[in-house]
């Protein structure tokens, strides 16, 4: 959802994309005023892999068609989607067309473009053309996302606006660092809505994010609905954090969130955690209590005081039952199994339990996903762990980590200090936790996660992933607030070469993302950090 409600505070910034020629008052004409360049073609976030600059730009006119010229469906509705996105601030038609003609903005897949990968992309510009070329769809829309970015900011506005409306020449060559760049969102503490989830997937999507990791269940409530076992719904998911109605997705509900996340080129990866954050499930079915007896429903913030019973055969039952509803809906690889914080389940129950429950994620043809505690037992082969450790975890930990990196386990990776999303800026921020300390935007983007994990070879690395728990975080614009911009760096981290990492030029990319982000309507930390432009 695109808001216009920025536009006051950009209009000093509006000003200098508006057209040349502006009459002075009283005198007669005033000379032309030089339109404002356009962006150069490495200013954006993620940083492009190559950039090669050419000579004059391609400029939007209302003449200008959109030119899906490959016989495929998905093509033409990024097409559409392109059109939908320049249509309300620049005011023209620009139809979506198969005509090969010449000139206008032209999307083609080509199998031949081996280089590029299943995400990877050329655009390619000049006066006379705008091309945007890839392998496979999620490669067009990533260009999209970038063409986007090589536009003025007022391009993101719901209301027509002054242009050019120009992209500069040259090409830009492009492919991920990583194959996994996500952010997850945890609707288990505060529960948010279908339409919420959406929102923050466009945001992500803008800056090539391709994964949105969604926490499902937790001790403060259960937000899928699961057939065989509805109490866990109805009843575990009716609360949250601080005591407030909760919530709880329908399978269609689901399934929507998975459609808008596909049209976005996003892959949903659902997260059951056990055997431990599983209070809400436990308070849902007594006998899934090694006692028989439901606990309450918990509306805290603690950690590590709950845990499915390891020995009953009915625990498996259960989780067979969850595991195959949610795999039947999630066309993704992965399922995310948590893991972590089982404070109150014995090693011995830890190991056996694994030992159980990733085979049934195996029968229902999903990958696991799971904490990097997952490493204490015997990751299934193809599992990936998701590192969340801190600069200062012990050594121990982070040699079980790598030692199951160096035997085939993949790692995202995700440390607490440098990209949970839910820590603080610094001691006056008014949301999150800082249990990882304070987090400002330089620490969040200033780490290589090839060289992060001492022992880990950089090849298992699969990827990165900001997570965002939300003990505090109740609306999308505490969302907002604690994600961005740190999201955006994270997102390079993942995307852009190593080679054009550095603080420096990162952070003048990144003020350039504020006038952008501004338009979109999201509330961003304005980071003393950063030198974001003024108006």
């Amino acid at each position: 959802m695109r808001q216009p409600r920025a536009l006051p505070r950009l209009f000093g910034s509006l000003l200098l994309v508006a057209a040349a020629g502006i009459a002075a008052v009283g005198a007669g004409p005033a000379p032309a005023q030089p339109a404002a360049a356009p962006r150069q073609l490495g200013q954006i976030v993620p940083a492009p892999a190559s950039v090669h600059p050419g000579a004059a730009p391609y400029t939007l006119t209302p003449l200008t068609r959109i030119r899906a010229d490959h016989h495929s469906p998905e093509v033409r509705r990024i097409g559409s989607y392109l059109a939908r996105l320049l249509r309300p601030s620049t005011g023209y038609r620009l139809p979506v067309t198969h005509d090969r003609g010449p000139g206008g903005i032209r999307l083609r897949l080509s199998s031949d473009e081996r280089a590029l990968g299943d995400e990877g992309y050329r655009l390619e510009s000049s006066p006379g053309a705008l091309t945007l070329t890839a392998r496979k769809p999620a490669g067009l829309f990533h260009a999209v996302q970038t063409l986007r970015q090589l536009l003025p900011a007022a391009v993101e506005m719901d209301t027509r606006q002054s242009g050019p409306w120009q992209i500069a020449g040259g090409t830009i060559t492009d492919t991920p660092r990583y194959a996994y760049r996500g952010a997850m969102l945890d609707v288990s503490r505060h529960f948010f809505t279908v339409d919420q989830v959406k929102r923050y997937i466009d945001q992500l999507a803008l800056y090539k994010i391709n994964k949105l990791h969604l926490h499902l269940s937790d001790d403060q409530g259960w937000r899928i609905a699961v057939d065989s076992w509805p109490r866990l719904a109805t009843y575990g998911g009716s609360t949250q954090v601080g005591g407030g109605r909760g919530g709880y997705y329908t399978k269609d509900q689901y399934r929507e969130i998975l459609r808008h996340a596909a049209s976005r080129y996003l892959e949903v990866v659902p997260e059951i955690d056990m055997p431990g954050h599983t209070n809400a499930a436990l308070a849902s079915y007594a006998e899934l209590n090694c006692s028989g007896v439901a606990p309450p429903l918990y509306t805290g913030t603690d950690v590590g005081f709950s845990s499915l019973c390891v020995p009953k055969p009915v625990t498996y039952d259960f989780l067979d039952d969850v595991v195959r509803e949610l795999a039947a809906l999630t066309p993704g690889k992965y399922l995310h199994i948590g893991g972590d914080e089982a404070h109150s389940t014995s090693h011995a129950d830890y190991v056996a339990f694994m030992d159980k429950v990733q085979p049934i994620v195996a029968k229902y043809g999903k990958t696991v996903v799971g904490w990097h505690q997952l490493t204490g037992a015997t990751p299934a082969k193809g599992a990936l762990a998701q590192y969340w450790g801190l600069d200062d975890t012990s050594d121990a930990e982070k040699a079980q980590v790598a030692r199951a990196a160096r035997n085939g386990t993949g790692l995202i990776l995700s440390p607490a200090d440098r990209i949970y999303l839910d820590m603080k800026y610094n001691k006056d921020t008014p949301l999150g936790l800082d249990w990882a300390g304070f987090v400002e935007v330089r620490r969040s983007y200033d780490w290589d996660p090839g060289r992060y994990l001492p022992g880990a070879p950089a090849s298992a690395v699969a990827g990165v992933e900001a997570p965002l728990w939300s003990e505090t975080i109740s609306t999308s614009d505490h969302i907002e607030f604690m994600a961005f911009p740190r999201v955006v760096g994270v997102a390079e981290l993942g995307w852009s070469p190593a080679s054009t990492h550095g603080w420096e030029a990162y952070r003048l990319r990144l003020a350039a993302q504020g006038p952008r982000m501004a338009a979109l309507g999201i509330d961003f930390y304005r980071s003393p950090q950063v030198p974001w432009p003024s108006g």
